[in-house]
């Protein structure tokens, strides 16, 4: 990995507000894959007591943003273009962990799928499956 993917992916964690807001933390990242953790808090939640949907498609969707940013060109950034999440159990646990793995890195394109878990009684649940495409873009600085 260059030293510019190496940067990139740090950035993009340390200077996105929101992700902050939420507690989302980078853990691990490597060529084409990215890993991030939530401590669950009382904010996050729906009525129901349950991790907003939402909380689950950004922790996913960053996550994603960072395993295809390993994979930028030099002077590139990355965006998300389109996104799908399947929710396939209530999310409820202490900590939410993400995995993504690039698929396919194009010219243009990047395309990415992550996986959301939760510990329950030592083992990990998957909660929600993501795929995202992501474009690369001319790098801002500063």
């Amino acid at each position: 990995m260059t030293e510019h993917n190496h940067d990139l992916v740090n950035q993009i964690f340390e200077r996105a507000r929101f992700i902050r807001s939420l507690g989302i933390e980078l853990i691990s990242f490597g060529d084409g894959w990215c890993e991030s953790q939530l401590n669950v808090a009382p904010s996050l939640a729906q009525q129901h007591g349950l991790v907003h949907a939402g909380v689950l498609m950004t922790l996913a969707d960053h996550t994603c943003g960072g395993a295809a940013a390993t994979m930028a060109p030099e002077g590139q950034d990355v965006i998300t273009v389109e996104n799908k999440v399947s929710f396939l159990r209530p999310a409820s646990g202490p900590v939410l962990f993400c995995r993504a793995d690039v698929l396919r890195a194009g010219k243009r394109l990047v395309f990415v799928e992550a996986k959301v878990e939760t510990e329950q009684g030592g083992d990990r649940k998957i909660v929600a499956k993501a795929s995202s495409t992501l474009a690369f873009i001319p790098l801002k600085l500063g």
